[in-house]
């Protein structure tokens, strides 16, 4: 377990479409460096077209802005759920729990965004990972 003491102040900034260019850019640079530069898959792969309509979320030290990891989620167009996609934390920040926290507030904003669009009872989010964290996207 990590000490609560030694994770770094960071804060989730939420970006819904249309939102400030250079924050999702962000958010791109770290899917980049963990996609493309860590994991190999290649570049022309990592930004699709579902990044217009998809609300994505930042999570960013506090004290340097610094962007360390990020998600983003949107409604299926023709579906009737959300899918969570590009869960990425940089290497050196995987160990602070940040995809959990990521995944907990995408949750509360798909909650959220459901219920004001008169969605009260449940809602499915999906998910496609890759077989090696599949266990972390089941917990």
């Amino acid at each position: 377990m990590t000490d609560t003491r030694s994770i770094p102040e960071h804060e989730i900034v939420v970006l819904a479409p249309g939102c400030d260019q250079s924050l999702r850019d962000q958010c791109f640079s770290v899917r980049i460096d963990v996609f493309h530069h860590e994991q190999k898959f290649p570049l022309d792969t990592e930004i699709d077209d579902m990044e217009d309509s998809s609300t994505h979320f930042l999570l960013r030290l506090t004290s340097s802005q610094t962007p360390v990891g990020t998600i983003r989620t949107y409604k299926v167009p023709g579906g009737n759920y959300y899918k969570l996609s590009r869960l990425a934390v940089l290497k050196d920040y995987r160990q602070y729990r940040f995809g959990r926290e990521l995944i907990e507030a995408l949750h509360e904003w798909v909650t959220k965004d459901a219920i004001e669009k008169g969605h009260r009872d449940y809602v499915e989010i999906a998910s496609h990972s890759q077989l090696p964290v599949k266990a972390f996207y089941a917990k």
